[in-house]
């Protein structure tokens, strides 16, 4: 008789840890995104910040929200310079088919330039604040050149290649004339992609764009006065807008895609090597022609 007071109180502090270890579980479980309660019409929102370096995580979310019947439309928040033509390429085209099916709507942040706003004319309207930096329309490939510095320390490269072009761009050699006109024949065709691009999207001939598309940049005022935005606001303005369009109210439910999951190791490394370091272990090199306003 004596073991069973202990015995029931064992029993209670156990229940109660269990209930304390599920509710905690369930609260990590919600807040990493593995667990997604969603209830009534809503608008979805998707962002871009930063270089524009890989399509594939911001791809899934498109085709997330452009499947599910409660995301009634989406506001595309861009903060980004642009970055590789490939991925922003990428990213545009599905743009087009989730603006295809429902309303996209565009809010730029600080700077919605070059890439940026490649991907922006995706949407049915842009809004931006007006002194949010965007155009830089225009395509951009850098080159290093090591030659003096290793003639000065005694190192030579050799190469051996299969054709003259095989090793453009290398910085242990100057540049031909050839080689300019292969590389400028491939940046003004690649810039042409940009600009049709500008030119369906916002319905602006290319006559009419041509004088915008030198690698400029606008503020938003400057853009909406040549006709590459469409209104100057806030995203809450572009919420507003996107709940107004589809009928569900100036003050929508806002839904953000799943949080990208990263394993606890992972996460101290790349803390440490920011803040101790400087060092963003995330970042990858740029590669190839970009859509990017540089301003190294």
């Amino acid at each position: 008789m004596r073991k069973r007071p202990f015995l029931l109180a064992s029993l209670t502090l156990g229940g109660i840890f269990l209930f304390f270890l599920l509710v905690i579980f369930a609260s990590g479980m919600i807040n990493s995104g593995s667990v997604v309660v969603s209830v009534g019409e809503k608008i979805g929102v998707l962002e871009v910040n930063g270089a524009i370096v890989d399509a594939h995580r911001l791809n899934e979310q498109i085709a997330d929200f452009r499947d599910r019947d409660n995301v009634k439309a989406v506001v595309l928040r861009v903060d980004s310079p642009g970055g590789g033509v490939g991925p922003s390429q990428e990213m545009y085209e599905e743009l087009k088919l989730l603006a295809e099916s429902k309303p996209l709507v565009v809010s730029m942040g600080s700077v919605a330039a070059s890439g940026g706003y490649y991907i922006a004319v995706a949407g049915e309207r842009i809004f931006a604040n007006p002194g949010t930096i965007t155009g830089s329309i225009g395509v951009i490939m850098s080159f290093p050149d090591y030659q003096e510095l290793m003639g000065k320390v005694g190192i030579k490269s050799q190469v051996v290649k299969s054709g003259k072009f095989k090793d453009i761009g290398s910085p242990t050699r100057s540049f031909t004339a050839a080689d300019r006109k292969l590389l400028q024949a491939m940046i003004d065709d690649v810039h042409q992609q940009f600009i049709e691009a500008i030119s369906t999207g916002r319905k602006m001939s290319l006559a009419d764009l041509e004088p915008l598309v030198d690698g400029r940049i606008f503020t938003g005022r400057q853009a909406k006065e040549v006709g590459l935005i469409d209104e100057l606001g806030t995203f809450n303005d572009a919420v507003r807008y996107a709940g107004n369009a589809v009928g569900i109210g100036a003050d929508p439910d806002l839904v953000y895609p799943e949080e990208e999951k990263v394993n606890l190791i992972d996460r101290y490394l790349q803390t440490a090597a920011s803040r101790y370091l400087g060092v963003d272990l995330t970042a990858r090199p740029q590669l190839g022609p970009q859509y990017l306003w540089h301003v190294n």
